[in-house]
């Protein structure tokens, strides 16, 4: 599998000098199977640079998968161009969101006065599906549900294909359950020996002090989580909005100095916009 990211920031897009490393837009992962069917994993921000280069490509064939309905990870969905085009059939999947349909929600936020183009203006071809709490094929690759600890609750995300396994667990705060989530040792579980974890990690501990609670973890609680689980490879993931390049290399540097106290083998990185990975 192939998941090229184009979008890791939290809450709200950011632009500046002090953003270029790891970019100002919010979720958005596109991921290739082996067969080539594309998956895109949430509707941040980033997902209108994800629309421009598959249009580009000449692709028209879709998944969208969700992970929650909060704004950060469902605003760029009115600019994902594709959606404008006949040739466009796309299938969105997610569990049901604060009591709304999947649609419901994403209507709602191109309803007057929010958005100037009505959501009948959608000329692809839209389908919708709850994907439930089981594992479900998509082409070569099986995708498994977890419940995230997170307000209004959500939905990680395992992907296996060929043996290889990459765990997408953004805003899933490990320090404080909430209605919905799950205990620490059984997310260590979910990414156990995991070839690839990306992971909430928007918060310093000082600052977690201050915002517990909020849905995000601290970085050093989302690392304790990869070393006890065995993964290969984590990715902190959920930048803080106000948390420029510099910032993050510091923390990806106390993380690889803990790991290294820690004697246990794993690769440390801070993902970034436009980066992409192989499995």
């Amino acid at each position: 599998m192939i998941i090229h990211c184009w979008g890791s920031r939290g809450s709200i897009t950011v632009s500046g000098k002090q953003y270029l490393r790891y970019g100002g837009n919010t979720t958005c992962l596109e991921i290739r199977t082996k067969d080539d069917k594309i998956l895109i994993v949430d509707a941040g921000s980033g997902m209108r640079e994800a629309g421009n280069s598959l249009m580009a490509g000449g692709h028209h064939d879709f998944t969208l998968l969700l992970t929650h309905a909060h704004w950060d990870h469902i605003i760029g969905f009115p600019f994902f161009k594709p959606i404008y085009s006949s040739k466009t059939n796309l299938n969105i999947l997610g569990c049901p969101f604060a009591r709304a349909s999947i649609k419901e929600l994403l209507s709602r936020i191109m309803e007057a006065p929010n958005f100037p183009v009505n959501f009948d203006s959608i000329r692809a071809k839209i389908s919708y599906q709850d994907n439930g709490v089981e594992s479900f094929r998509f082409g070569s690759m099986v995708i498994t549900p977890v419940a995230l600890s997170h307000p209004n609750q959500g939905t990680g995300y395992k992907f296996e294909e060929d043996g290889k396994c990459f765990v997408f667990l953004t805003d899933n705060e490990l320090g404080y359950k909430h209605e919905g989530g799950l205990a620490l040792k059984e997310y260590i579980k979910f990414a156990d020996g995991a070839d690839l974890l990306f992971h909430d990690a928007e918060y310093k501990e000082e600052e977690y002090k201050k915002t517990r609670g909020w849905g995000h973890s601290s970085y050093k609680d989302a690392l304790h989580l990869a070393l006890n689980a065995g993964v290969k490879k984590i990715g902190l993931f959920h930048h803080n909005q106000e948390r420029i390049d510099d910032e993050i290399d510091v923390i990806v540097k106390n993380c690889q100095g803990l790991i290294k106290k820690s004697g246990k083998k794993l690769e440390c990185i801070a993902v970034g916009e436009s980066m992409e990975f192989k499995l």
